[in-house]
């Protein structure tokens, strides 16, 4: 593997192809994880902190032999422990390796509103990069696998990289290179699937696994990490692991349907406010309620330009908050909190709303979730 391995495919919130599209080939890579061959040593967990030099962070103790309850921020790779009990009474561990699959569609880049801030590679690889990242949190409604987590500090997202520094030089994976079992492997996608298979053929025809198979999703175009499971018929038992994952309904109607309607209606307000002669300064940027209503047009007054930085300085992505308000002037303040609900200090916006007749609905987009509270 060589540096055209890391060609990029997909490119989250970005209009337009992508630059170098179609120029080369190269295979689709995989990571294969045996779990049933995984004795929960934790080298992996230790490789991967020590090669992507991922800051300390004190462990949990929640009366099992994980090293921590969840992934986090800088936390990546979890081994996960699983108590079993089998149909004859006997008790087994079911160990999985958790952590980001690499979905060959992914949840969290078709949710994420920041041009370049996540990345599929041609090889399959989906990467987070920090530098474009909004601190959002909308790729961690779009993963059916809970993996993004977010560093409070500033405010960025990450998850595994699956070593995109290592395999572009062609080496292989830190964790791979640590497994004393040979329950971890690393190639072309095709041929890890081919070793998958025949693991779990001999585990049916040979171990008393009749239900032993490959986990490789369907309903998210497969991952990029695949497992080898006694039973892949009940992969909830690996701790969790979604038997169907799909990427939540909303977020595809949202990036589909949803965001062609929001323009349209965005355009529709722009010209209506452009033909308004009563406003007493910029138009506020309006957009359509989740339930899929477009909503009335009104004019919308800012204070003075002293209070507050400017509306249009604050980058507009796909965030809802609506206000049913009656005839008449409205004083209101606008507040951006963060993922954690904190009030983000110098971005509370003061807005004089002139309301005409009937009730209207005004539903702000912002960079943040918006509460509106009326003075």
């Amino acid at each position: 593997m060589s540096q055209a391995t890391l060609r990029i495919q997909k490119i989250s919130g970005h209009a337009g192809s992508v630059p170098g599209e179609d120029t080369q080939r190269g295979y689709t890579v995989c990571k294969l994880i045996d779990t049933t061959t995984c004795i929960g040593c934790k080298a992996c967990e230790v490789a991967c902190m020590e090669w992507n030099d991922l800051p300390f962070g004190e462990t949990v103790f929640d009366n099992t032999y994980q090293t921590m309850p969840a992934t986090r921020w800088n936390y990546w790779n979890l081994i996960l422990f699983n108590e079993h009990e089998r149909e004859d009474g006997s008790l087994m561990w079911l160990m999985r390796k958790n952590q980001c699959m690499h979905c060959a569609e992914p949840g969290c880049l078709a949710a994420c509103p920041a041009d370049g801030a996540i990345v599929q590679y041609t090889n399959g690889i989906v990467d987070f990069q920090q530098a474009n990242c909004i601190g959002c949190g909308y790729c961690i409604t779009g993963c059916p696998f809970d993996i993004p987590k977010m560093n409070p500090t500033p405010h960025r997202m990450f998850k595994c990289t699956l070593y995109t520094d290592r395999v572009s030089e062609g080496l292989e994976p830190a964790c791979i290179k640590s497994c004393p079992t040979g329950c971890l492997h690393f190639g072309a996608k095709d041929d890890m699937l081919d070793l998958a298979e025949k693991r779990a053929k001999q585990l049916r025809d040979h171990s008393n696994f009749p239900n032993a198979g490959v986990y490789n999703p369907p309903s998210v175009g497969g991952t990029g990490v695949v497992y080898v499971l006694h039973d892949a018929a009940n992969p909830e038992a690996y701790g969790g692991l979604p038997k169907n994952p799909r990427v939540p309904l909303f977020v595809k109607l949202w990036k589909g349907p949803l965001k062609w309607l929001g323009n349209v209606a965005m355009i529709g307000g722009l010209t209506t406010a452009a033909a308004s002669h009563d406003r007493t300064a910029q138009q506020v940027g309006l957009g359509i309620a989740l339930a899929g209503l477009v909503s009335k047009v009104v004019s919308a007054a800012t204070t003075p330009e002293a209070d507050t930085r400017a509306w249009d300085d604050l980058p507009h992505y796909l965030s809802f908050a609506s206000l049913a308000l009656a005839p008449g002037q409205h004083h209101v303040n606008v507040e951006f909190r963060d993922g954690s609900g904190r009030t983000v200090a110098g971005l509370t916006k003061s807005l004089t709303l002139q309301v005409a007749d009937g009730r209207d609905t005004v539903v702000f987009l912002s960079d943040q979730s918006v509460t509106p509270q009326t003075l």
